[in-house]
């Protein structure tokens, strides 16, 4: 069996599905589509299948024109019927993984998944589950429910966990050169997906378990989720002690050792960072151990917006305002530079602290021209012009877009609260900076 799948896999006949078509599955269909295997994706939204089937991109790291050309050639294709699966002989798992309102992890995607995998799985296939998880899901969640269609893992099939490491909008490292770890339940598995993910990817890491895999991932982000926390609350410091953070920051990342740079921000977004250490945090709760790091950063970093509300009080009240009645335009939504990605992002928690305070809110984000937001279409200024800057009581940037004109920002505002650090070393008493004294 396992020869029979390793040759599938050399001559490029393996054909794989890709269940979950969103920032993770799409590119990796796309990448393994790109060098000449035959993908089949499954999603759940059949808007979403019916466009990809057109030939239309929703996702921005993925080229419209690639896109097309694969679904012309029909390398690519989308379907919502899970019973594809049949003649399926590699199947990703890249669903969301996202919290409960107590924070613990909701596992509901990846179970239904399973639901269908069951009645589809067959003997001589390999499955990855990429999605972002605690440790022991795998072995204890997955194995078990598939050990019962009477298949021996690493005989008949092949289980492994492989985190996703997709990081929207980067333009140096992408699916083929960030290298990707992978851990099997036995040696095989992880010697199948080995092999296949190294068709596509430059480098692969074995690790010796599923385990071991999944918490990497967990450590990955707890890592930047603390050291960011770590920055937030040296801003706060800065301000209180007189100094400029990203003086500071700056200066201290000339040392050429023992120092890494993290900046600090109005918050985390994004669906890995506020989220993948409470997975952690989650399990060892379940082995009596508090996982104290991760619940002060946790603190620190969901306290952010909460901050900013302060500085924007405090600016407004320089004019004998409040927020009660001021109109606020906040300058970027997406949750990090030059992407439309909105997940978690702490634009909106600012927007619905300044929501509840009483005021007039609008938002411009030329990348985000709708969203969702308490339950209501908004939409982005369509532009951003003098007369629109001059009819705000203040602008806070939460997002460094790069296709902002912020110079016309600053020459035409009556107050900025600039989260980003985006007027560096401007002197201007209408500016205030976060991790600045000048509040």
């Amino acid at each position: 069996m396992k020869n029979d799948l390793q040759s599938k896999i050399n001559d490029k006949t393996v054909v794989i599905g890709i269940i979950g078509l969103g920032y993770v599955g799409l590119p990796l269909a796309v990448e393994f589509a790109n060098n000449n295997f035959t993908v089949i994706g499954i999603d759940i939204n059949k808007d979403r299948v019916d466009q990809l089937n057109k030939g239309e991109n929703y996702i921005a790291d993925v080229s419209d024109d690639n896109l097309r050309e694969l679904v012309s050639s029909k390398e690519l294709s989308a379907t919502t019927d899970f019973s594809v699966l049949v003649n399926i002989d590699a199947v990703i798992i890249c669903v969301p993984t996202p919290l409960n309102k107590l924070k613990d992890p909701d596992v509901s995607y990846i179970l239904n998944v399973l639901d269908q995998l069951t009645k589809y799985v067959h003997t001589n296939m390999f499955i990855s589950l990429e999605s972002t998880t605690y440790p022991g899901t795998t072995r204890e969640l997955i194995l078990p429910a598939l050990e019962k269609m009477n298949l021996i893992v690493g005989k008949d099939f092949y289980l492994c966990f492989s985190p996703e490491r997709v990081d929207p909008g980067n333009e140096n490292y992408q699916i083929k050169n960030t290298p990707k770890v992978i851990g099997g339940i036995t040696e095989k598995c992880t010697d199948i997906g080995k092999l296949l993910y190294e068709s596509i990817i430059d480098t692969v890491v074995p690790v010796s378990s599923p385990e071991a895999a999944e918490t990497v991932k967990l450590l990955e982000n707890t890592f930047r989720s603390i050291n960011i926390g770590l920055a937030n609350e040296v801003a706060i410091m800065c301000e209180k002690l007189g100094v400029d953070v990203w003086e500071v920051i700056d200066a201290a990342a000339t040392k050429p050792f023992g120092f890494m740079k993290f900046t600090p921000g109005p918050g985390l977004g994004g669906h890995c960072i506020p989220i993948d250490p409470h997975y952690l945090a989650w399990k060892m709760k379940t082995l009596d151990y508090r996982a104290r790091f991760i619940e002060l950063a946790g603190e620190i970093n969901t306290g952010m917006p909460l901050h900013v509300l302060d500085l924007i009080g405090r600016g407004i009240n320089r004019f004998q305002k409040s927020i009660n009645g001021s109109k606020i335009l906040v300058l970027g939504i997406a949750y990090k530079k030059d992407i439309d990605d909105v997940r978690e992002s702490p634009a909106l928690d600012v927007m619905t602290l300044l929501e509840q305070g009483g005021a007039q809110v609008d938002y411009y984000d030329g990348y985000v021209p709708k969203i969702k937001w308490n339950d209501k279409d908004k939409f982005s200024k369509k532009n951003l012009t003098a007369e629109t800057l001059r009819s705000y009581d203040a602008i806070v940037v939460l997002t460094d877009h790069s296709n902002i004109d912020y110079d016309l920002v600053k020459s035409e505002s009556k107050l900025i609260v600039d989260t980003r650090n985006v007027f560096s070393g401007v002197k201007d008493s209408k500016i205030i900076r976060l991790g600045n004294s000048q509040t």
